[in-house]
């Protein structure tokens, strides 16, 4: 009987562990750290991508021992050595479930020796995903008067370590690195959240819809995150953009609704946040079914609601430590800077994003 509960219990605390992880609102975190190069025919010279971040650039998939091996970053590895004509290695030094505080201590900070290689061309980094998922599950746990201090603590700790981070880079990154990007975020769960929240608000005595109330949190964010990006000399990737508006016009304004909700470069926080919020929210979708045209559709989300999709084969990456690879280019040319797929998974879009920045020469 002692066996059998010791070989039950091992199995099950993987899956004790998943769910612990995979929740919005986990405290727990899991490092997921993967090096895979590009490795292109006829060619040895080799340049590195790094990308810091928490589970989205993990590539997580709902595994504590594997991610998706074609994440963001070795997306946009790809694009850079079709670009280059060179070998790329993609450096994915990540933690799930990490807080901004968490990405910026503990990944770039503490992790700071690969970006500051003499092969690294591109930096890049997200984080403040898990900052907005723990305050958004604290909220919708919460009865009588609504109290709002643990989101608007998260969108400062946002702001705060964003900001740190990008000077940090700047003053530690290899100084031959050509390109310093940070990507912004999606709104998981975005149709899930039109419902009413439990508690009341204390100033109108009525429940809150809790989408209305995120969404200027989550605008806040992405706002800084591109501001500060334009400010101390980063690129931006609008993911919020790219996930959350069709790429067709949709209200016949006249603009592709993935164009009309981007950052604008040097608009004030008022400006965006009236944009997103009240002039073309309506052109704002769940990126469960982002459309790529009026009548096509792809999913950018995992079952889980969270987590980006992808293609393509694992990596080993978590509990049982991470891995290096290598491999041939999925497609030996891109054409256009945009490979066959670019738009049909979420970490396919997520990387084409990151790649529109890529300078033309190592």
């Amino acid at each position: 009987m002692k066996t059998k509960f010791r070989f039950a219990l091992r199995a099950l605390l993987p899956a004790m562990a998943l769910m612990a992880i995979g929740s919005e609102a986990a405290a727990s975190t899991l490092n997921q750290n993967v090096s895979w190069t590009i490795d292109r025919a006829a060619t040895t010279t080799k340049y590195r991508v790094v990308a810091y971040g928490d589970s989205i650039y993990a590539g997580y998939n709902g595994s504590i021992s594997n991610a998706a091996k074609f994440s963001a970053p070795t997306v946009e590895s790809e694009y850079l050595s079709a670009l280059w004509g060179a070998d790329v290695e993609s450096v994915r030094r990540t933690k799930s479930g990490a807080i901004a505080s968490d990405v910026y201590t503990n990944k770039i900070v503490n992790e700071k020796s690969y970006m500051q290689d003499a092969s690294t061309r591109v930096v890049t980094f997200e984080m403040c995903g898990n900052d907005g998922l723990q305050a958004r599950t604290d909220f919708k746990k919460q009865t009588g008067t609504c109290n709002y201090t643990k989101i608007n603590t998260g969108v400062a700790n946002c702001k705060t370590y964003v900001a740190k981070a990008m000077d940090y880079i700047n003053a530690n990154a290899y100084a031959g690195v050509k390109v310093k990007i940070i990507s912004n975020l999606h709104y998981p769960g975005y149709d899930k959240d039109n419902v009413q929240s439990a508690c009341k608000d204390s100033s109108t005595g009525q429940t809150v819809n809790m989408r209305n109330m995120f969404l200027p949190k989550l605008a806040t964010m992405n706002y800084w995150m591109c501001e500060y990006a334009r400010q101390k000399g980063f690129k931006c990737a609008d993911n919020f953009a790219q996930y959350m508006g069709a790429d067709y016009d949709t209200n016949s304004d006249g603009i592709i609704d993935s164009a009309g909700l981007a950052y604008v470069s040097g608009e004030s926080e008022a400006s965006y946040l009236t944009r997103i919020t009240s002039t073309l929210k309506s052109t704002i979708r769940d990126s469960n079914a982002h459309f790529v045209s009026a009548s096509s559709s792809y999913d950018y989300i995992q079952t889980d609601d969270t987590h980006p999709t992808y293609t393509g084969d694992t990596v080993k990456a978590g509990l049982s430590g991470g891995s290096t690879g290598a491999g041939a280019p999925r497609y030996s040319t891109i054409t256009g800077g945009k490979n066959p797929i670019w738009n049909q998974f979420g970490h396919e879009r997520m990387g084409w994003a990151v790649s529109t920045f890529n300078p033309s020469a190592p």
